[in-house]
């Protein structure tokens, strides 16, 4: 039970699958009796709600934290309902940075324990895709936007080595689309998903690039996806969340099979193509598919690959939370470094910041259920 002080804060209601290159005959490869369908498409939206716990160990002093809220919006798939929390802490304040990731900050005095704060966040969500065959009428990102998503950051470098990748990978490609696809298939085929990566991985483009070890997880991948893309001009963005529903297309892989989702995090991309708008893509969930859906390490012309492959340039499945798209974040009140990424909760003692990435000793739990608008 919460002690003491006892906040309650209210935030504010802030295409079918495409054919690739190759797919026919990879598919006469595969086994005809192997059908596999993975298709999302805009349909029903479905509304959730994720309880952030969060507990922090600290034995003497003064404690904070930082939660993730997910702020993001976007009017054809994600619309966030707002966050409320309880907490004892002595101070708690939303704190929105320069990239737009919302941020719960708490503070505790020395003395308080436990440290707890419980977020209750809802949102509505449903699939999207993108027919790529008809462009339309989309308007343009204003110059501050078209900026950021072709800015470097600390781990993503659009220079040296990452703009000599892209410019190998998309030499005789005419026009965005045709570059941003073909960045695409050769991370889905240059790449491999490593099971000792902790976490999402780190996202750092230059050392992977440099080692020639092209493994990792999703905060790897994408971000090797993204870097690659704004290295040939393109606007791209990482969103970084978590999986909240099994997917309904039966992928094991793809889904988060438990309400307890607290190692469930994801990162996805996007690439912004005119006459389109932003375009989903998910090269690491590709790969994931090829290491993890059962019976696991399957081969890349799997009909299962194929059917993942074909869907995650163009179209995502509605079954996951978005947090924000930002990186390099300062925590505000910190005194450590900045996170490459904001997709975990954080938390600093006296002791010094606590590791994100063991919820388990740093004690805290996402959990998620769908809900009636």
């Amino acid at each position: 039970m919460i002690s003491r002080r006892h906040f309650l804060y209210a935030g504010a209601a802030a295409s079918a699958a495409l054919t690739l290159p190759g797919l026919a005959r990879a598919q006469s490869a595969a086994s005809p009796s192997a059908a596999a369908v993975f298709a999302p498409k805009p349909g029903d939206w479905r509304t959730f709600q994720v309880v952030t716990r969060l507990e922090v160990k600290a034995e003497a002093g003064a404690s904070q934290a930082w939660v993730p809220l997910p702020a993001f919006a976007a009017q054809d798939w994600f619309k966030p309902l707002g966050s409320t929390w309880t907490t004892n802490a002595a101070s708690v304040e939303t704190v929105k940075d320069a990239q737009g990731a919302e941020i719960l900050h708490l503070r505790w005095k020395a003395g308080e324990q436990p440290p707890v704060v419980e977020v209750t966040s809802r949102f509505s969500t449903r699939d999207r895709a993108v027919d790529l065959t008809k462009p339309g009428t989309v308007a343009p990102l204003s110059d501050a936007e078209r900026a950021q998503y072709l800015a470097a950051t600390d781990l993503i470098p659009t220079t040296g080595i990452v703009k000599a990748t892209s410019d190998k990978i998309t030499a005789g490609k005419e026009g965005d689309l045709a570059k941003a696809r073909a960045i695409y298939e050769w991370v889905v085929d240059n790449t491999f998903r490593n099971a000792a990566t902790r976490g999402c991985g780190t996202g750092d483009v230059a050392a992977m690039l440099e080692s020639g070890a092209l493994g990792g997880k999703c905060a790897d991948l994408n971000a090797l996806y993204v870097g690659l893309v704004r290295a040939a001009g393109i606007p791209a963005r990482d969103i970084y969340g978590a999986r909240v529903a099994p997917s309904k297309f039966g992928y094991k892989s793809l889904g988060a099979n438990s309400d307890i989702i607290t190692k469930a995090q994801h990162c996805r991309a996007e690439v912004f193509l005119s006459g389109f708008g932003w375009v989903p893509a998910d090269p690491a969930d590709v790969r994931k598919v090829v290491l993890e859906e059962p019976p696991a390490k399957l081969e890349v012309n799997d009909a299962k690959v194929l059917a993942a492959r074909a869907a995650l340039f163009g179209s995502w499945e509605g079954n996951w939370m978005a947090y924000n798209t930002a990186h390099d974040v300062a925590l505000p009140g910190s005194s450590g470094p900045k996170v490459g990424f904001f997709m975990y909760p954080e938390a600093e003692t006296v002791a010094g910041r606590l590791d994100c990435l063991d919820p388990d000793t740093f004690k805290y739990t996402l959990r998620s259920a769908e809900i009636s608008a």
